[in-house]
């Protein structure tokens, strides 16, 4: 059990707990409720834990090759200061089909890992990287499929407060995984920049 990263109000104030009232079956183990309004509700200790995780699995890869995809407009400026902060980098418009796959293209990438802000916007980066055999990193909501993903962080990935605190928390414990930080009283970047 991994202690809260942070308090747990701030999950809550972000609303990272406020899922969809659309449950795929394959996010079943991480919903924690559905409400009366018909809202299906994340487990915020599977959050926490999923991204203590997920920064230490991020650790371990050469960072230059960790790619963020991200095409919501909520999540751009998330997925750019992350980038900025870690050194990984920021794929934050239209994903073009052939970007992991076709080594002919001016823009081709090889990454050794990837994340997408949400499976199934992210879709073509998320196929493609399967098809190369890279791991991926998804944050999923409660109606996303884990199909052709590796790591799930469970959060909702829809509203600006939620991505931009998950960004946030996460760049926090990679550059703590990564030695480039050693305690929290470091960190200086602030929740603001990373919100849409």
């Amino acid at each position: 059990m991994v202690e809260f990263l942070i308090p747990q109000e701030k999950y809550l104030e972000a609303g990272m707990h406020i899922g969809t009232r659309t449950k795929n079956g394959s996010m079943r183990q991480f919903i924690y409720k559905a409400r009366e309004d018909g809202l299906h509700v994340l487990d915020l200790k599977k959050t926490n834990e999923h991204i203590y995780h997920a920064a230490s699995f991020i650790s371990k890869y050469p960072i230059d090759k960790f790619y963020l995809v991200g095409n919501k407009e909520n999540a751009k400026k998330a997925i750019e200061k992350f980038a900025e902060l870690t050194g990984a980098k920021a794929l934050s418009s239209r994903f073009t089909p052939g970007r992991f796959t076709n080594p002919a293209r001016n823009d081709f990438v090889e990454p050794e890992l990837v994340m997408v802000v949400d499976p199934a916007v992210d879709k073509q980066s998320v196929k493609e990287a399967f098809e190369i055999n890279v791991p991926v990193i998804a944050i999923c909501d409660t109606n996303n499929s884990l199909k052709c993903i590796d790591i799930v962080i469970p959060s909702n990935n829809k509203g600006r407060k939620s991505i931009a605190l998950l960004f946030w928390i996460l760049a926090r414990e990679v550059l703590k995984a990564q030695g480039k930080i050693t305690g929290d009283e470091q960190y200086t970047a602030t929740i603001e920049e990373f919100e849409a």
